[in-house]
C-alpha cells in the first residue's frame, strides 16, 4: 500500500512557475508509475503527465502542457515533481498525484489504472 501527499501549490501570475512534490510513504515506490493529475473548476479531471515504473522511467505529457511542464522522480526519496514553467490561467486546477502499482505502460493516462491518490493541491494562475 502507498500514501501519496502533493504539495507545492499556489497562486502565481501567468508566465511564471511552480514546482509540485508528491510525497509518498510505503514500500516498493520504484514498482509504481506516478502521475499527475488535474480538475478545473466545472470540467472533469484531466492527465497532465506521468512517469512509467519501468523501461527507463519513460515519460507522457497531456498535449495542452508538452513543452511547459516536466514530470520527475527520484526514487531514493520516493518523491514525484511536477515543474511547471510559463504557466496559463487555464492550468489553474486542483492538482492530484496518483500511483498505480506495477502499471503496463499503456495506461499511463488511465484514472481507472492508479490505485492511490492524493488529496490535491490547488494552483491558480492570475492573467
Amino acid at each position: 500500500q502507498l500514501q501519496v501527499a502533493e504539495s507545492g501549490g499556489g497562486l502565481v501570475q501567468a508566465g511564471e512557475s511552480l514546482r509540485l512534490s508528491c510525497a509518498a510513504s510505503g514500500r516498493l515506490f520504484s514498482w509504481y508509475t506516478m502521475g499527475w493529475f488535474r480538475q478545473a473548476p466545472g470540467k472533469e479531471r484531466e492527465f497532465v503527465a506521468a512517469v512509467i515504473w519501468s523501461g527507463g522511467g519513460n515519460t507522457y505529457y497531456a498535449d495542452s502542457v508538452k513543452g511547459r511542464f516536466t514530470i520527475s522522480r527520484d526514487n531514493a526519496k520516493n518523491t514525484v515533481y511536477l515543474q511547471m514553467n510559463s504557466l496559463k490561467p487555464e492550468d489553474t486546477a486542483v492538482y492530484y498525484c496518483a500511483a498505480d502499482y506495477r502499471a503496463h505502460s499503456s495506461n499511463y493516462d488511465r484514472q481507472g489504472s492508479y490505485d492511490y491518490w492524493g488529496q490535491g493541491t490547488q494552483v491558480t494562475v492570475s492573467s
